[in-house]
Parts: C-alpha cells; sequence; structure tokens
C-alpha cells in the first residue's frame, strides 16, 4: 500500500481513496456469522424457507455487511498516511442498508476521505465513507461513515 505524508493524506480529503477487490459472501460465511452472533433468522440461515420471501434466497446479515468492512479496508490498495502505527475503530455515523446481500454473490467496497484532523500530536481521526457495491445491483448493499483513530 502507498503512503504518503500527512498533509498529502489531508489533501485527499473529499476524493476516492480506492476500492477493494471482490469478495463472495458465502452461505457457509453467512452460517459462521449467524453463529457468531447468535442471530440465526431463517432469511439467513434456511436456503428453502428464505427462498419463499421476496429475497428469493438466503440473505447476508446487515452487520455482516458492515463488518466487513475493516477487512476490505485492509486488502484494499489504499493511500495510508506515512508513519502510520495503528489504526482504531472510533464508531460510525449514517449507516444505511439500501440493498440485501443475496448468498454467494460478490460485493466490493469503495473508500472516500471525509475528514481527517489531528487531534493530538501524532493522533488523527479520519471519517470515510463506505460503500459497499454489489456485483450486478443498481444499487449498493450499504454506505456508512467510517470513523477511525489513525496513530502516528
Amino acid at each position: 500500500m502507498p503512503t504518503v505524508s500527512i498533509d498529502d493524506y489531508r489533501a485527499l480529503v473529499g476524493k476516492p481513496l480506492g476500492s477493494s477487490g471482490w469478495l463472495t459472501v458465502s452461505q457457509e460465511m453467512i452460517d459462521r456469522f449467524a453463529d457468531a452472533t447468535g442471530d440465526h433468522q431463517f432469511i439467513h440461515v434456511d436456503p428453502e424457507r428464505a427462498a419463499a420471501t421476496p429475497f428469493g434466497g438466503t440473505i447476508a446479515h446487515g452487520f455482516l455487511s458492515l463488518s466487513l468492512m475493516s477487512g476490505l479496508y485492509e486488502t484494499a490498495d489504499l493511500p495510508r498516511p506515512a508513519g502510520m502505527r495503528m489504526g482504531v475503530n472510533y464508531g460510525g455515523d449514517k449507516t444505511r442498508f439500501l440493498t440485501p446481500v443475496r448468498a454467494g454473490k460478490r460485493v466490493r467496497a469503495h473508500f472516500q476521505l471525509l475528514a481527517f484532523e489531528e487531534k493530538q500530536p501524532g493522533r488523527h481521526q479520519q471519517t470515510i465513507e463506505y460503500v459497499l457495491e454489489i456485483e450486478g445491483e443498481e444499487k449498493p448493499a450499504l454506505v456508512s461513515e467510517w470513523i477511525m483513530l489513525i496513530f502516528t
């Protein structure tokens, strides 16, 4: 991943940072998420019953789609501030689930830097817009603003 100076990174506010590669959201992934969270609603884990719903089959949990953000961010070839030692999740704003992700569909993330400000020496807060695209779908799965603390 390319690194840029703090000033050059700050200059990227309002601009796209880049996109991740494609990831298949498999039924196994959905089932494992259901086990981890205890959310076994049939629309996620029962293909036969889910086929009779307007979704036509099982769908990923909205929070599974949201939780993919960190991994897709880490694997994308996005610019990072020089000297970045670590980033930690701080919160999120304006999350909207727009289109369900059906089991077997591929998704990818698009990231845009919305804000980047120094909070203390060596600690910056960034806000990134996260848009999860579903291959072949007109609307994205979700749009969210993701806030991270960046330590340099």
